[in-house]
């Protein structure tokens, strides 16, 4: 047995991270950017914390929002914990989907808080964005492929 407790790391996590960021995993998996993320170090693991209330709020009505919108389209069970595949796909294929929406270019570089708030300006809320086009954008979005 390795003696490594996992409990003991949540615990550090949690302390460490002021605000959790809702595309942690899409940042993390380096398909977006965000100019509002702290990275850091914790075990050997890397984590990622939010710097700024607004965009976090922003962010995590953003993220509720693609969830909801997307359970019918990626056959999510409404009482059931996000499998990885289908969480990275609702987060990269999400943001990605808004930036090509609204003819913003889509790609590594697309930045979370600063497309949700331009996004906001333009759609007058996030309840407001197209979820119907972005779902195709999640849909279709393909996560990387592990190396053998």
């Amino acid at each position: 047995m390795s003696g490594y407790n996992e409990d003991a790391y949540k615990e550090a996590r949690e302390s460490a991270i002021g605000l959790i960021c809702p595309f942690e995993r899409a940042l993390l998996s380096r398909c977006v950017v965000c100019v509002k993320a702290h990275r850091l170090l914790l075990a050997e693991r890397e984590a990622i914390s939010c710097t700024e209330r607004n965009a976090c709020d922003l962010c995590q009505r953003f993220h509720a929002e693609l969830h909801q919108n997307a359970r019918f389209a990626l056959h999510a069970e409404p009482n059931q914990p996000w499998p990885f595949g289908k969480e990275i796909r609702v987060q990269c294929g999400g943001v990605l989907g808004l930036a090509q929406i609204v003819g913003s270019p889509a790609g590594p570089t697309t930045d979370v808080a600063l497309s949700v708030a331009e996004d906001i300006l333009r759609f007058g809320e996030v309840a407001g964005f197209p979820y119907s086009e972005i779902m195709r954008a999640e849909v279709h979005f393909e996560p990387r492929r592990r190396r053998s």
